[in-house]
């Protein structure tokens, strides 16, 4: 478990985050949970929103669900120089709030192969932006691999961090 050191008014408050664990805490806890169908699911969760909580709620009908969130570094390199907004110990904190969400780990890379491995989810979600085609090579070959069914949650339309990001410049503009 990790805590979120947060200054504010310039005090220094320590949030405790009991879902925030590091991949090897996390992979102990899935491992002493084989008897229950665990989830994963990843993403960046950057202005986290209703398409965000939509999507994870349906992810966490199909078992315990575990986020392999984006870090800092990897949003940076996938979504640009201004991104995220929200850092990642913020993020965790914010996703660990969520009923539906059992744990978090963060993760480093653009891609999740290495973690994919380790981690060994029983089903792995993604939204339906997505399709067995256009998800990355090394991610699907590990999760053929590992054994790892792969379902495809729906999304709300016209909702994305980017659109949010949009309308909130247009309506500060």
């Amino acid at each position: 478990m990790y805590a979120l050191a947060l200054a504010a008014y310039g005090f220094l408050t320590m949030l405790a985050n009991p879902k925030l664990f590091s991949l090897e805490e996390a992979t102990k806890i899935r491992n002493q949970h084989r008897n229950r169908t665990i989830v994963l699911t990843n993403g960046c969760f950057d202005l986290l929103h209703a398409g965000h909580v939509f999507s994870l709620q349906q992810a966490a009908s199909f078992g315990e669900l575990w986020i392999a969130l984006n870090g800092d570094e990897s949003i940076h390199q996938l979504k640009g120089p201004l991104r995220p907004i929200i850092g990642e110990w913020e993020r965790a904190y914010v996703l660990a709030a969520l009923e539906c969400v059992s744990g978090i780990f963060i993760f480093p890379n653009q891609r999740l192969t290495r973690e994919l491995e380790i981690f060994h989810p029983d089903i792995y979600v993604k939204s339906t932006d997505y399709n067995l085609q256009t998800l990355h090579g090394e991610e699907r070959l590990v999760l053929e691999k590992i054994g790892a069914t792969v379902k495809f949650v729906q999304t709300l339309p016209n909702l994305s961090t980017t659109i949010l990001i949009n309308r909130i410049q247009n309506a500060t503009s």
